[in-house]
Formats: structure tokens, sequence, C-alpha cells
């Protein structure tokens, strides 16, 4: 068997953030059996950090691509002018109809097995993808929340005023339920193959651990048993560009940071009453 993130070796960027074109390429052309679609949203302009744009500039791709910003929108219409092959739309994508991705992909020609579905919308990817039952992409590639380690599950509310994101574990869960398996992972998206394609790629192992290997976007948060916070990893919200202190995130002051059972008695009668107002 081959390694669990063999698909790795091919990572390149023509236009995706993180290597996807490569992985993507290689990963079509083990399964072999395609029909030249692809669709993603949101697409931006169709060119910045795309995961569909060297498919349809060097593969000659057919492609859906929804965005919802019209100023996005307007520059992503310009950039595929006089493409036939292109369906820009314009419209927000959500879980119920007629804004989930079925019902915006109905009126279109497209192959219900189409070729390549990007999802990124920073925010509700997995409720999108959950939503969706007629179609079924042979590649599904989805953003996940780099900062949240691989044991964890968490799903952020299906608000799309929220832009929080899911844990990587999260989408395996969900793409086992839909019969997808995961394939590879960037950093900061899950690239997943309907389970029927799977045996062609030869891997044996694809747990978040296996296949996430780079933690350095990750913040770890421990205590010692005086209860002094410690952080270990990353020391910025990626973001925000704002770093995280040690110091700042204290949940205790420095004159209750110690083993309780050595309080003496004040020790004792502030931490009662200290305990008692944070609750």
């Amino acid at each position: 068997m081959n390694s669990p993130q063999w698909l790795s070796d091919y990572a390149r960027s023509v236009a995706s953030q993180f290597g996807e074109d490569g992985i993507i390429e290689k990963a079509l052309e083990i399964i072999g059996q395609t029909d030249g679609w692809c669709v993603e949203f949101g697409a931006w302009d169709g060119k910045h950090f795309s995961n569909t744009f060297h498919l349809i500039d060097r593969k000659g791709y057919s492609a859906v691509l929804i965005e919802s910003d019209p100023q996005k929108f307007r520059a992503l219409k310009q950039n595929y002018q006089g493409n036939p092959k292109v369906h820009c739309i314009c419209q927000l994508v959500r879980t119920e109809p007629p804004y989930h991705i079925d019902a915006i992909l109905a009126p279109i020609q497209i192959p219900r097995d189409f070729d390549v579905l990007s999802i990124d919308i920073d925010g509700c990817d997995f409720h999108v993808w959950q939503a969706m039952g007629y179609y079924r992409p042979k590649i599904i590639v989805i953003e996940y929340n780099p900062t949240i380690p691989n044991s964890i599950d968490f799903v952020q509310p299906n608000d799309f005023n929220l832009t929080q994101g899911c844990s990587l574990r999260a989408l395996v869960r969900l793409a086992r339920s839909k019969d997808y398996e995961l394939i590879a992972v960037t950093t900061a998206n899950g690239i997943f193959v309907d389970r029927k394609y799977f045996r062609n790629f030869g891997i044996d192992r694809n747990s978040p651990e296996d296949m996430r290997t780079d933690d350095s976007t990750i913040t770890y948060l421990f205590t010692g048993y005086d209860g002094t916070v410690f952080l270990a990893g990353n020391r910025q919200m990626i973001w925000h560009n704002i770093p995280m202190t040690e110091k700042k995130s204290q949940q205790l002051p420095k004159v209750l940071r110690q083993f309780p059972d050595r309080y003496n008695w004040w020790k004792r009668i502030l931490a009662r009453f200290y305990f008692s107002i944070r609750k």
C-alpha cells in the first residue's frame, strides 16, 4: 500500500492556494472516467485561489461558478466572457430550496456525477454539503478550519451569519455517511472521492491523523496543576493577525495559581468567593 499522504507529492498550484490543482489532476487521472465538468462556490473572480481555474483554462472543462458577492461576480463574468462552457451564477448557496446546490444546478445540463465540486464559503461548508442529495461529484474539495486539532469534531451552527467553519474530523464523518472517502489533505482543504473509486488510490489508512501531518496552524492550550494556562504551537490568530499570549489567557488571578490543597486559610476563602462569582 502507498503512504496515506502519497497524493500530496503531486501538489502544485496554477491558481489554487495550497497545491490542490496538482492533487485534483492526479486524482482525476486515477479515476479515469471523467466527463469534463466542474462546479465551484464561492468562486470569487474565478481565478483567485480557485480549485477549478486550472481545469477550465488548461483542460477545457465546462463549469458552473457560483459567487454571491456582486463585486466579485462582476469580475467573474468579465474573466469568463466569451466562454460558452462556463456558467456564472450570482447566487447565495444555502441548505434549503431553492438555494441549495441541487436546486441551483438543476436547470443546467450537467452530469449527476460531474468530476469536481469545490466548496469554499468560510462557514457553513459542512451544512451545504450535507444538504446536497441528488448530485454525486466524483471528487469534492471542501474547506475545513485548520486551527482545529485532528481529534476534534466541530461544526458551526447552520447560520450563514457565522464564519467559524468546521473541523476535518467532522467532514470525514459527513463524507462517510455519504459514501465518500478522504484521499488528501492540504493546509485548509479536505479532498474526498466517491467511495466506489477509493480502492484505486491504494490508501489503507485515511483518518485525519493519518492524512494531515501539518499542525502549524493549531494552538494547544493546557493547564498546570496550579491552574496556570499554557499555550503551545501556533501563537497567532491567523485571520486577524493578532498574537495570542499566555498572559491574556489566564483564568485565575496570580494569587490563586497554586495547587488547591496547598491554599492557606485566607486563600481558601478568596478562592470560594472568586469561584462563586465566576459561575
